[in-house]
């Protein structure tokens, strides 16, 4: 099975085409060595990826006959992708939402009410 076809019967991947888009952009390795969407998959091969910031790694169990749903997922792969990587996306996540560059534009809400609280305990 082709190695965008099977990143996307596996559900890694909404569409094929992002499958293929992923592999032509050289984010998909299989064994160590970048891979074509075309590239066969076998059973055993370890196949690592990025997407959404994370370095995925699997290793092909066995070839799904087409997409499959996601409860029967894991017959056909195992996940050795550390946990360490979902971690570091959460705290990018959370760093992101709390910084705001000062000055850039209107002060939000929370913002407004942080700067009523100051002036308000300053005069007591």
């Amino acid at each position: 099975m082709r190695i965008d076809k099977f990143l996307w019967c596996v559900r890694y991947y909404k569409t094929r085409s992002l499958a293929t888009q992923a592999c032509k952009k050289g984010q998909v390795k299989i064994n160590g060595v970048v891979a074509k969407p075309s590239r066969e998959v076998y059973a055993t091969d370890k196949i690592e990826f990025r997407k959404d910031q994370i370095n995925y790694k699997m290793t092909v169990n066995d070839i799904p006959p087409n997409r499959v749903g996601a409860k029967l997922v894991d017959i056909y792969r195992t996940d050795t992708t550390p946990k360490e990587a979902f971690e570091a996306k959460d705290l990018l996540k959370y760093s992101k939402d709390y910084y705001r560059k000062k000055g850039a534009g209107r002060p939000t809400k929370k913002d407004r009410r942080d700067i009523d609280d100051f002036y308000e305990n300053e005069d007591a």
